[in-house]
């Protein structure tokens, strides 16, 4: 049950991370959140069948690191990905 407080913060830190990455406008709304929640899931997850109990901070420190890893660099990847391709895309059709 635990689980889904991960699943909360992971969404919460993917709100965050959606709204410092620059050119928020070239993604979808619901990316960093769900990236976040899904990071923060499947690492506690993982954890859990591995065996470490709530009773570790390893576990709990975990909801907080795991979606900063992953949301943040996959959000700036996808942004500098979006506005190169729209670049290349006015340049090929002559637009401004």
């Amino acid at each position: 049950m635990q689980i889904i407080l991960a699943i909360i913060v992971g969404a919460a830190i993917g709100i965050a991370a959606h709204f410092l990455v620059a050119h928020r406008s070239t993604r979808g709304v619901v990316i960093g959140p769900a990236l976040g929640a899904f990071a923060a899931g499947l690492v506690w997850m993982i954890l859990t069948w591995a065996g470490v109990g709530t009773d570790s901070v390893w576990l709990w420190l975990s909801m907080f690191v795991a979606p900063l890893v992953v949301t943040y660099p996959v959000l700036v990847m996808l942004s500098r990905m979006r506005v190169a391709h729209d670049a290349s895309e006015r340049a090929r059709l002559r637009i401004g």
